[in-house]
Parts: C-alpha cells; structure tokens; sequence
C-alpha cells in the first residue's frame, strides 16, 4: 500500500492528471471499499481466461495493486479464493477490466475489487498473456509500477515518472483549499463564474 498517496483523493489527482490516466466510469468498486493506493502490477489476460491472474497473485509484491487487461465480461477473472489468497499475500487491491464471481465472500473477506461487475462463470486457466508489461485497463495504459489510486470516485493512475512532482502538487493543492475554506472558495468561485458569463456576453 503507498500511504503517501492514500491519503490522495482520485478527484484531486484527476485534477492534475487529466482524462487520458482516469479509467472510466465502468471501472467501480464492487463493495463499499476503503481507498486503496499502490504501484501496479500489470497483468494481460486473454479473453475469457484468467490464468494469468491466478499466477499474479504469487508474483505481485505486497501492496501492489493488481490490475487487469482481459477484454471480456462473460467469464469471471477470479473468485472468492483466489481473492482471499491475493489478500493473504499481501495484494492490496484487484483493479480489473473485467468481471469476477464470488462477491459476497470478497465483501466479506473485505478485499477491494474495482471491476466491471460480477458474473458466476468462470473463465478458464489455459492461455498465456502477460505479466509485467503494460496492461490498458478502463482506457487508460498502465505500465508497471504506476501509482494507482481508487475508492467510491473512480480510479486514476498516476505514472511512476511523476511520482514525486504529482505527490507534491496533490499535497500543495490540497493545503491551499483547506486554509481558504468554503467562504473564501465561495468568493473565488463566484468570481470566476462571473467573468466566465461576461467574457461570452451573458448579462443576465
């Protein structure tokens, strides 16, 4: 688990980001999960076989965060088991361009998965992809060691060549908004809402 980018929310880092490194909007937690952050292991299934997940998962360091190219919604990537494995291994979280079954026992277990949804088929285990090279995952190409962060307002990854200049700037943005406050917010906003409408004319 990265705890310096813990405590980072996905909306500040998708601010300095941009669109092309937040997935998209089909990539969401599975169950009310707490934010996770780590650096990714990337993974590169084929379509309707998830051998390579269930090889990840003695492979990735702890505290990574496992994420999944597959290209497929109708066979599950991983079950309770193998969740429960990941979990014990140390794996903090499954970010999955996929699907996987078992969800009442990941909840239970308390294991993040950021998916597509759930389906009770699974995939089978004998087609080789990858692991380690970069993965596209939710629209946006994760490489290995990217920091990637999600909870409840999405998942955004940030490359690990701007790791330092991102945590910077998150930590900056996030101190500056805390001393202002809602009212001086408020003011600024306002302000800038304003001049927007007057630069395009609008006088009502």
């Amino acid at each position: 688990m990265d705890t310096d980018f813990r405590d980072l929310p996905p909306t500040t880092l998708a601010d300095l980001l941009g669109r092309a490194q937040v997935m998209d909007i089909g990539i969401r937690p599975l169950w009310n999960s707490p934010r996770v952050a780590g650096p990714a292991y990337t993974v590169r299934c084929e379509p309707g076989d998830n051998l390579m997940l269930h090889a990840a998962i003695y492979r990735a360091e702890p505290g990574s965060v496992i994420v999944v190219e597959s290209g497929d919604v109708d066979h599950a990537l991983a079950g309770g088991n193998v969740c429960a494995v990941a979990q014990r291994r140390g794996v903090a979280a499954f970010v999955v361009d996929g699907v996987i079954r078992d969800l009442g026992e990941v909840r239970e277990a308390g294991f993040p998965v950021f998916s597509r949804g759930v389906i009770p088929i699974p995939g089978t285990r004998e087609r080789i992809g990858s692991l380690g090279e970069p993965a596209r995952v939710g629209g946006v190409l994760v490489h290995p060691g990217d920091i990637v962060v999600a909870d409840e307002e999405g998942v955004v990854v940030t490359p690990a060549a701007r790791r330092t200049e991102i945590l910077a700037a998150a930590r900056a943005k996030l101190a500056e908004e805390a001393a202002g406050g809602l009212d001086a917010w408020e003011r600024d906003h306002r302000a800038r809402i304003e001049k927007a409408l007057g630069d395009r004319g609008f006088t009502g």
